[in-house]
C-alpha cells in the first residue's frame, strides 16, 4: 500500500493550493473544503488564520520531473519540428 502524504495541490488550486491538497488527500471534492474555510473565516474567524498557517506548514507538491511522464502527457502524440537547413542552391544575383 502506498503512503499518503499531504501536499499544497499544484493543479487544483485557487490561491496556494491548500483547499485542493486537503481535498485530494481525504479525497473529498476540494469546493467543500473551500467553503468550510470560508465558513470558518466568516462564522469564528480562525479560517484564514488557519489557511495561512496551513499556507506555510504544508509543503509544495513535487513537479513531475521528466521520467515521470503524466497519463496525459503519454497519451500525447510528440511533435516533431522540422529542421531547416540552408539551401545550397542560392545564387547571388548582382
Amino acid at each position: 500500500m502506498t503512503e499518503k502524504k499531504l501536499y499544497r495541490s499544484r493543479e487544483n488550486r485557487m490561491i496556494a493550493g491548500v483547499c485542493g491538497g486537503l481535498g485530494e488527500y481525504f479525497e473529498i471534492d476540494p469546493t467543500l473544503v473551500r467553503l468550510a474555510v470560508v465558513f470558518f473565516s466568516l462564522w469564528w474567524g480562525g479560517g484564514i488564520l488557519l489557511y495561512l498557517l496551513a499556507w506555510f506548514i504544508i509543503p509544495e507538491e513535487p513537479a513531475p520531473s521528466e521520467e515521470q511522464e503524466t497519463d496525459a502527457q503519454k497519451l500525447l502524440p510528440q511533435e516533431k519540428t522540422p529542421v531547416s537547413t540552408p539551401s545550397s542552391d542560392q545564387s547571388a544575383t548582382d
